[in-house]
């Protein structure tokens, strides 16, 4: 079973355990991770799920779609590192994975 290791703006870290074809999303707004609002469920049109990954995680992550470009482009927190939570789904080569999360949703 894949972990996540979620950290808050604060520092804080949750380490979740999650299942293969779930979220990032799901995977903190059922463990009541705060700091990921979710405002559209997961469909991928707004950007109030978004999260900071590191380069090194990004290159073992599908490249953002059309769709998650222009959402992710609202955000005026937007980096080299961000990403929509809805977006990545999590798998064994996820195992690990730190997801960032900004100080504020949009």
């Amino acid at each position: 079973m894949p972990q996540v290791k979620f950290i808050e703006f604060n520092g804080t870290e949750h380490n979740i355990d999650a299942n293969n074809g779930e979220s990032i999303m799901s995977v903190a707004t059922s463990n009541l991770v705060p700091g990921i609002d979710a405002d559209c469920g997961g469909e991928c049109s707004c950007a109030t799920c978004h999260v900071l990954i590191s380069a090194d995680w990004q290159a073992k992550l599908d490249a953002a779609t059309d769709s998650e470009e222009s959402m992710l482009d609202l955000n005026p927190d937007r980096s080299a590192e961000s990403r929509l939570s809805c977006q990545i789904i999590v798998s064994d080569d996820l195992d690990g994975i730190v997801v960032n999360l900004p100080e504020f949703q949009y």
